[in-house]
């Protein structure tokens, strides 16, 4: 047996390549899916099944790319109505793939039609994989050896005496130190869906033996649940005993918890889950992107156009065009984007080099924003080079901030999520965390003085760079964030109940 996990850190998606006996199959594919052709070429798999888990909300599939390149079969649940050409699968439904058996087990509760997938390796009595080591950001682990499951008498109904389940592939469903959001569904409210929620992990998931392994399609970062834990995989077991939500034994008390307290769910979430109920065309389609002189953005601008800076922070805090929006290659670039600037944005891009360029085009197109304007023909540079002139972020440190809210001539906006604001905040601080900014902007007085803050410094340098595009010109960053003000030994406060500015 063979298996696979490509991490992609920028969406904290996990997505797999399982085979045996020259069969696999790829499970929540990315949008670009080179990777899977070429790892399935070098290890001698021709792929029979792309399964998809649900329809993905949080980016764009590659499934019918993948489908087209290699003669492969999408499989998803009925319950997804695809409009693709497809294989509907059922509570049960099984599919042999060389000595792998893949067992359908229905699972919803993060969506309607969210399944999980069971894996039984059936060459050996005690299933022994092929799994990563932890990669690097965009790439594929090195193949280690997955321990030996424990022997037991009896397996339960899943798998058989003697072949026991290896895995199980969890989606959404099942994360590592959590569950998956429950209000992602336009056809059911949050609370049905925590209810299906509560049966699919009780009566489904917490059944299998404590040895199987738990694989799910997001690791820590994703909005698709709250609290997952940093390990890219668990056991059944693991889970059991350490999951905050499976320590919840009251269905009623289960519905109450999900659905409180929920981030915010960007607009783009059931955009995408609608792309990839139709299936997204090839990556390859899409249209060449075209360079704009400097005085025609400027043009473009004026006239209401985005401009998206995809450099690093400190770049954009040193010379930038004005009005563009900053959001870094660095971090989450491409949830971001969806979350702030939305799926029809149309941004110019704005690079330092060809390769950010390459690389920003492809991890918007990961999330739906295909239709690119174009990008400013010489950057930065080429825009001063035409005589226009640059602007800047001012940057405070932590201990001028704290001198000049002293003297009561600043404000402080923090823009991080609620359960960052609650557990420790700046005394006095007002909040409007990030992913609200696209809904409505923080209200600023007259313009007046304003120091904006997020964690370390990523999230704040995109808000100041949206509030600047709206007007507000006296806005200054926190340089290195909430965890600079801490290490400086400054004063904290928690737990004070405040809605967002």
């Amino acid at each position: 047996m063979y298996f696979e996990q490509f991490y992609l850190g920028c969406l904290a998606h996990a997505s797999y390549l399982l085979g045996s006996e020259g069969e696999g199959i790829v499970v929540d594919p990315q949008r670009d899916v080179d990777q899977y052709v070429e790892a399935a070429q070098k290890q001698g798999l021709r792929i029979k099944y792309i399964f998809e888990t649900h329809l993905h909300a949080d980016f764009v599939s590659g499934h019918r790319e993948l489908a087209a390149r290699t003669g492969a079969q999408i499989v998803l649940s009925r319950r997804a109505g695809a409009t693709f050409p497809h294989v509907d699968a059922d509570d049960g439904t099984t599919l042999r793939v060389g000595k792998l058996k893949i067992e359908v087990l229905a699972t919803p509760g993060h969506t309607p039609e969210s399944i999980s997938l069971l894996v039984t390796d059936l060459s050996t009595q005690n299933s022994e994989a092929i799994i990563p080591t932890p990669p690097k950001e965009g790439g594929v682990g090195h193949p280690q050896k997955a321990p030996h499951l424990p022997k037991e008498g009896k397996y339960g109904p899943h798998g058989g005496v003697g072949h026991p389940p290896w895995a199980v592939l969890t989606g959404d469903t099942l994360f590592i130190g959590d569950v998956g959001r429950p209000d992602m569904s336009p056809t059911h409210t949050p609370a049905q869906l925590a209810g299906m929620l509560y049966d699919s992990l009780h009566n489904k998931l917490m059944t299998l033996p404590d040895g199987v392994m738990v694989y799910p399609a997001h690791g820590a970062g994703s909005l698709c649940g709250r609290n997952m834990r940093a390990e890219r995989f668990s056991t059944i077991g693991t889970e059991r005993l350490t999951n905050y939500a499976l320590q919840i034994k009251d269905r009623d008390e289960f519905v109450r918890q999900m659905t409180s307290n929920l981030p915010a769910r960007p607009d783009y979430f059931l955009e995408d889950a609608a792309i990839n109920r139709a299936g997204a065309p090839a990556l390859a389609e899409l249209p060449e992107l075209k360079p704009i002189a400097p005085l025609e953005l400027k043009t473009m601008l004026d006239g209401g156009a985005m401009a998206l800076d995809v450099r690093p922070g400190p770049e954009y805090i040193a010379a930038h065009v004005p009005g563009a929006v900053c959001i870094p290659l660095s971090g989450q670039f491409a949830s971001w984007a969806g979350a702030v600037l939305g799926l029809s944005s149309r941004p110019v891009l704005i690079a330092a080099t060809p390769e950010q360029m390459s690389e920003a085009r492809v991890r918007l197109a990961r999330i739906g924003i295909e239709d690119v304007a174009g990008y400013l023909d010489g950057g930065v540079e080429g825009w001063r080079a035409a005589g226009l002139p640059a602007a800047s972020l001012e940057q405070v440190s932590v201990q001028e901030l704290a001198a000049r809210v002293g003297k009561g001539d600043m404000s402080v906006l923090d823009v991080r999520r609620e359960g960052e604001f609650q557990a420790g905040h700046i005394e006095g601080a007002d909040w409007h965390p990030l992913d609200r900014f696209k809904a409505a902007l923080p209200e600023i007085a007259n313009d007046a003085p304003v120091a904006v803050h997020c964690k370390g410094g990523y999230r704040s340098v995109i808000a100041c760079s949206l509030l600047h595009r709206a007007g507000y010109h006296n806005v200054v960053d926190i340089a290195g964030g909430f965890d600079a003000w801490v290490a400086a030994g400054l004063a904290v406060e928690s737990g004070v109940e405040v809605e967002a500015k």
